[in-house]
């Protein structure tokens, strides 16, 4: 297993959740939720790259939202484009890693806590970011090797 802190992140429509490692790259925990830049601005790049430049990251982590059946959906192409839109920009690798039911099961994370549905949109992009970024340190743990795919600087 690879040491260094790591950040998960979970791209949604409106609203980005960010996730961090310990420098044992053992456990995830939550940073924040970010709001989405529209029309041209990239406040949430800049603002997931110092959280990058802070913590001295040796990698970021994107969900890649696939189909149950594993195919593309909606929301597929958003991530991939976010993830080579960091990765021009980051001196760090950029992995995108499966991320079927993240936001399902983060919602059902919270609720099972007792949180209200109404107090849930806050964290609940950062509750999905902590799965994302667990479940590839967990994949690397198991494996040895990196999880997920490498994003380039060509596919920005």
């Amino acid at each position: 297993m690879r040491t260094g802190a790591r950040l998960g992140i979970d791209v949604g429509r409106a609203r980005i959740g960010v996730a961090r490692s310990d420098g044992a790259g053992s456990m995830a925990l939550p940073v924040e939720t970010v709001p989405r830049s529209r029309g041209g601005r990239d406040d949430d790049l800049a603002t997931i790259t110092a959280h990058a430049d802070e913590l001295e990251v040796v990698e970021v982590v994107v969900g890649l939202p696939l189909s149950l059946s594993g195919g593309d959906t909606p929301s597929t192409g958003d991530a991939r484009a976010f993830a080579a839109a960091l990765a021009a920009r980051l001196s760090v690798p950029v992995r995108l890693v499966d991320e079927r039911l993240s936001t399902v099961s983060a919602q059902g994370a919270l609720r099972a806590s007792g949180r209200p549905a109404k107090r849930q949109r806050s964290v609940v992009d950062q509750v999905a970011a902590v799965i994302i970024l667990q479940h590839a340190l967990d994949l690397e743990r198991s494996s040895g090797r990196p999880p997920g795919n490498l994003v380039t600087r060509d596919d920005a």
